[in-house]
């Protein structure tokens, strides 16, 4: 079997899995929906781990992909794939000016610096009220899809499968990427940047490169909670939820992109039970679940997964 193809064959059986199981189980649709939106701030994330960097703050991308497509989503007409459009420019556009400065750095200078900035950006969405609401935030408005308006049933359906289609997009793009040697680099970077220099290539290309492709997927996830909430506020800038998306890419692992799906749709599952049999328990719940995948399953959750099913298929062999 094509060694491409092998490893694109377990995020096409995880999407295969996600289309389904709405149609079996439709009360999972919003959850699924936003794990969606959190796995591709992760696979941002999983991006920027493969050089031994960890970002505090990429929830600032986050929210202004939201907050883009609440804004644009009030003028009427754009298309929902124009409007995440808009969120993808945007958080590029950002990411790009502050990676001009945060890609400098290393460890936890990186991981702070990114902090720092996010709750920068916090601030001023919540302080220019005229503008973003303040803690009121912005509603978002519903936008045709493919140039046809539907009500509110119908575009929960389309935006799901909408988010589908794009999660396997991003699936094979940045799987094209990590196997390009632009992402190969990636990995001389945690280990050996000053080698890599050595070798003629830019480390600080390659950080940038990293840091704007991770801003541009939690612009793309912002815009699709955006529409998933129907409501924009400022905490989706907070520094707690960045610390979410670096629990969801380590919770997954980061050994193939389906991890960060793996991780969105396990965080979301573990939360939403969690809260709701254990209200006043349920971080508790999600920081023992951390401490056992450390602790037991360094590769996270797809790193578990992978050690189980050679030893089921030997098992079948015999």
């Amino acid at each position: 079997m094509n060694s491409n193809f092998r490893a694109l064959l377990p995020p096409i059986i995880a999407l295969a899995l996600i289309s389904i199981v709405p149609l079996v189980s439709p009360s999972l649709r919003p959850l699924l929906l936003v794990a969606m939106s959190i796995s591709l701030c992760a696979i941002g994330l999983l991006i920027l781990l493969r050089a031994g960097q960890v970002s505090f703050g990429h929830a600032l991308y986050f929210a202004i992909g939201a907050y883009v497509v609440a804004f644009a989503s009030r003028k009427g007409g754009l298309d929902l794939w124009v409007l995440l459009g808009l969120a993808l420019i945007c958080s590029v556009v950002v990411g790009a000016l502050l990676g001009t400065i945060l890609v400098r750095y290393r460890g936890i200078f990186y991981g702070m610096l990114n902090l720092a900035f996010s709750m920068l950006g916090y601030t001023i969405f919540l302080r220019a009220y005229d503008y973003t609401g303040g803690s009121d935030g912005l509603r978002v408005v519903s936008p045709p899809i493919l140039g046809f308006s539907l009500g509110a049933y119908e575009f929960g359906w389309g935006l799901y499968y909408c988010a589908v289609a794009l999660l396997a997009l991003v699936f094979w793009v940045v799987h094209r990427y990590l196997h390009s040697p632009l992402g190969a680099a990636l990995g001389a970077v945690k280990t050996n940047e000053v080698r890599l220099e050595y070798l003629g290539v830019s480390a600080y290309r390659v950080m940038f490169v990293a840091h704007v492709s991770a801003a541009g997927l939690a612009g793309l996830g912002g815009g699709l909670v955006a529409f998933s909430t129907g409501h924009v506020t400022p905490d989706l800038a907070y520094w707690s939820l960045s610390a979410e998306f670096v629990f969801v890419a380590v919770l997954g692992g980061t050994a193939n992109v389906v991890g960060a799906l793996i991780g969105a749709v396990s965080f979301e599952l573990i939360r939403g039970y969690a809260s709701a049999y254990a209200g006043n328990a349920w971080q508790l719940i999600l920081g023992a679940v951390l401490v056992f995948v450390v602790l037991f399953a360094p590769q996270g959750l797809w790193g578990a997964l992978q050690r189980m099913l050679p030893m089921r298929a030997k098992g079948k062999q015999l």
